[in-house]
């Protein structure tokens, strides 16, 4: 009688230890889901104007990391006037050109309102013009956005869509003749002599450090040139200038 009892006592406790596995299993699955989502959701301050840039495989970093460093710096008084967030096709972490891993803070099926989408540059813009969800992507972005920036190859990209046909853009040292082969409807600037060009909605620019000159134009046109030339000096890129 007491050996049934006591096997009564053990196979109960191997259910219950069981049981709790499987109750732990399920709150650490829930852990994983909820920090996944917490990724994919930047915290933003919905009263501020969102900068949205793209990345993909392959991005030119510095393409991604000047707008991200020009408008995520605060005013004089120390306070944010936007927010900037990094949005790509998937939820994956992508491989910049130059092999730093980025995972983006939204997908494009679930992104807040944009007031400026950047688009940058890789090596081989081929994969990006190929790809009709970015294309789609940028053409339903053109309708509400106050502004659209390209760097480097990315003009490439904006020629695809159409939506800056008739528009003057610039794109990456020696490209201009490319560019204009590709997509003869866009007024292709001289990119030897040319660095930034503005022609109503869209921006662009060379590309990788020029990329700055273009977003600090972006920010002094969003906000004015006192605070460009606040943060300019926050970054020590005014020293740059004057070499």
């Amino acid at each position: 009688m007491k050996k049934i009892i006591l096997i009564c006592i053990i196979s109960l406790s191997i259910t219950s230890c069981s049981k709790q596995k499987k109750s732990n299993s399920k709150k650490i699955n829930t852990t994983e889901n909820l920090t996944q989502n917490h990724i994919m959701e930047k915290v933003i301050d919905k009263n501020l104007p969102t900068i949205g840039i793209l990345v993909f495989e392959g991005v030119i970093i510095n393409e991604v990391v000047a707008p991200l460093d020009v408008f995520s710096n605060p005013n004089s008084e120390n306070k944010h006037l936007f927010n900037v967030i990094t949005i790509a096709t998937e939820n994956k972490t992508y491989t910049s050109a130059h092999g730093l891993k980025i995972t983006p803070d939204y997908v494009i099926d679930n992104i807040p309102n944009l007031k400026v989408l950047v688009v940058p540059s890789s090596y081989n813009p081929a994969d990006q013009t190929s790809d009709k969800k970015l294309v789609n992507f940028i053409k339903e972005q053109n309708k509400t956005t106050e502004y659209i920036a390209s760097h480097c190859a990315g003009a490439f990209l904006i020629g695809e869509t159409g939506i800056a046909d008739d528009k003057k853009i610039v794109t990456y040292v020696t490209g201009g003749a490319q560019l204009k082969a590709d997509y003869p409807k866009l007024k292709v600037a001289d990119d030897a002599t040319t660095l930034v060009v503005i022609d109503g909605k869209f921006i662009s620019s060379n590309g990788s450090l020029v990329s700055y000159v273009a977003s600090f134009d972006l920010l002094e046109k969003l906000t004015s040139k006192a605070h460009r030339k606040f943060v300019e000096s926050s970054i020590l890129f005014d020293r740059i200038k004057k070499k």
